[in-house]
């Protein structure tokens, strides 16, 4: 902004008696100009007491861009001018203004632009981010408030935008973390137009190479900590800039604010391309993110596709799909022959079991599904206990017992009576032959329900004691009415052992065992305590001649 020159000649010397320019004395204040803050403080002062001082607004962002010590201290004094002139209404047009003081507008917000330009750049400092985001938000809050001359609702979308992208573009912890605490969790607004960002602040940083793995983690870091669905409009009642006064508007509506959600998750979604990465999603599908879905069903092609790929996809992806199907009535006709089909040899040994037994417990809980879906469900598992790890199958025969309370229909599966004499005769003849189809894929046409849990009595005779124990449960009286489930689900070897060693034991068995006091040497009573088979066999010097030849 160029200043007012005086006319040639206009300045003075004064003169002495002499006739020789004299020096001004310097007052004792003076000399405290040296000092860098008092000086930013005066230039501060000085531009908030008269327009005629905005030039200084140029040298305190100079000042700033130096990274020296005066450089804090002119960010932060700039942050205060530009919040106290957007508070007097010094940076809106209005209708009334002349020309000139038009102009002068102009300036001071191409000026705020600039700072605004540097703030965000100190976002990715390591030592000003956070500070700088602390400006950044006084900055957005002023223009929020004081920026427009209507009386409408405004908020700077633009700025949030670029301050959220400059966060997913910082590798500072720090600053992502403040922002989510101190105003993502804290504030309605704050949290719709965050999520609101999310997406073209992603597709503005999507030409850049390598940085998908890191921008999904970011992005998911900070969209998994705004998990707080409003649930009705009177939740809605924290705002970072005014709160809007028509009930109309956009951030009082509790459908908007889960829209944008929704939108956000879609867009992290759609740059998923590692197994992790959906894994991730997946873990917290059903309960951090499908409530922020107004349209669940736009879930159903991520879920579906995680669904068919098998493996510990698709036990992960099983609460979501459920969840669509439950709450959303989904339709989605192979989800039980999906479910069947994960029943497999490595299910009992991974990491995911507990999990999907507790999935699987629910799946199976209404008592109207069919008896023979039922039943090769129940026929699956028994086979897969024979060779699953002890702590697998301390579970697995609890959780039969307590299907075969809720679906009385196959009970006669553990003990089926042969009435007639044609099939005993072929039987004794020929040996048994289990109708059960292990390689059928639907499982209503497996013919479980014609079978018999026979591997459930061979499981009475493992060598584990803890589960043979639990075994005999089933060919005892079905007197109990269920059993708990996690009192058996998170076993392991460890604890199996645990319980195994704190047992009391009534009767000390009945062995007598000696420990001889040497064993690689020969013992001295050979007759009384003979010798071990390895001192005999290593006793080389004892072997005859003879016997060599």
């Amino acid at each position: 902004m160029p200043t007012a020159t005086r006319g040639e000649g206009s300045k003075r010397k004064r003169v002495s008696a002499g006739g020789k320019p004299t020096k001004r004395r310097r007052s004792s204040g003076s000399e405290g100009h040296d000092n860098p803050n008092t000086k930013i403080l005066l230039m501060e002062q000085g531009i908030l007491e008269s327009k005629k001082n905005y030039n200084d607004i140029t040298v305190l962002l100079n000042t700033s861009k130096n990274g020296d010590e005066e450089s804090m201290l002119a960010t932060v004094a700039l942050c205060r001018i530009f919040v106290r002139l957007l508070a007097q209404g010094s940076l809106v047009f209005k209708k009334s203004l002349s020309e000139k003081d038009g102009v002068v507008i102009g300036w001071l917000r191409d000026q705020l632009s600039q700072y605004k330009k540097l703030l965000l750049g100190f976002l990715a400092d390591e030592d000003l981010a956070v500070t700088a985001l602390t400006l950044c938000m006084r900055i957005l809050k002023a223009e929020g408030e004081y920026m427009s001359d209507k009386e409408e609702y405004s908020f700077p979308t633009a700025f949030i935008e670029d301050i959220v992208r400059a966060i997913f573009l910082s590798d500072n912890e720090d600053v992502r973390r403040a922002y989510i605490e101190e105003y993502a969790e804290q504030y309605d607004d704050i949290r719709f137009f965050t999520f609101k960002s999310v997406k073209p602040a992603m597709e503005g940083i999507a030409s850049e190479q390598d940085s998908s793995s890191a921008l999904f983690d970011r992005v998911f870091s900070l969209i998994f900590a705004m998990d707080g669905v409003p649930g009705s409009a009177d939740e809605l009642e924290d705002f970072y800039i005014k709160r809007p006064q028509k009930k109309s508007h956009s951030l009082r509506s509790v459908v908007q604010h889960k829209k944008q959600g929704q939108e956000a998750w879609l867009a992290l979604m759609n740059i998923v391309n590692a197994k992790e990465q959906r894994k991730r999603i997946l873990d917290i599908v059903s309960t951090i993110i499908a409530p922020w879905f107004t349209k669940p069903e736009l879930l159903a092609d991520f879920l579906t596709g995680c669904y068919n790929a098998g493996g510990s996809m698709s036990l992960l992806a099983l609460s979501g799909v459920f969840y669509l199907i439950q709450e959303r009535n989904l339709d989605y006709r192979s989800f039980y022959p999906k479910l069947y089909s994960l029943l497999d040899r490595e299910l009992l040994h991974s990491k995911h079991r507990s999990r999907f037994f507790r999935l699987l417990d629910t799946f199976l809980a209404s008592t109207h599904l069919p008896a023979a879906l039922v039943a090769s469900f129940l026929k699956r598992l028994s086979r897969l206990a024979l060779n699953a790890p002890p702590s697998a199958v301390a579970f697995v025969i609890p959780w039969i017992y307590n299907l075969l309370k809720r679906h009385p229909s196959c009970t006669f599966m553990v003990h089926r009576m042969v009435r007639n004499a044609e099939t005993k005769k072929h039987m004794q003849d020929h040996g048994f032959e289990d109708p059960f189809v292990p390689q059928e894929a639907d499982p209503m046409e497996t013919k479980a329900i014609d079978s018999c849990l026979w591997e459930l009595v061979q499981l009475q005779s493992h060598y584990h004691p803890n589960v043979a124990t639990v075994a005999k449960i089933i060919s005892e009286q079905y007197t109990k009415q269920s059993y708990n489930m996690e009192d058996f689900l998170d076993h392991s070897y460890a604890s199996l052992l645990d319980a195994e060693v704190a047992k009391e034991v009534k009767k000390a068995p009945v062995v007598e065992f000696h420990i001889p006091k040497k064993v690689f040497l020969p013992q001295e009573a050979p007759a009384e305590t003979p010798d071990s088979l390895l001192v005999r066999l290593w006793d080389f010097g004892g072997v005859s001649e003879s016997t060599v030849a």
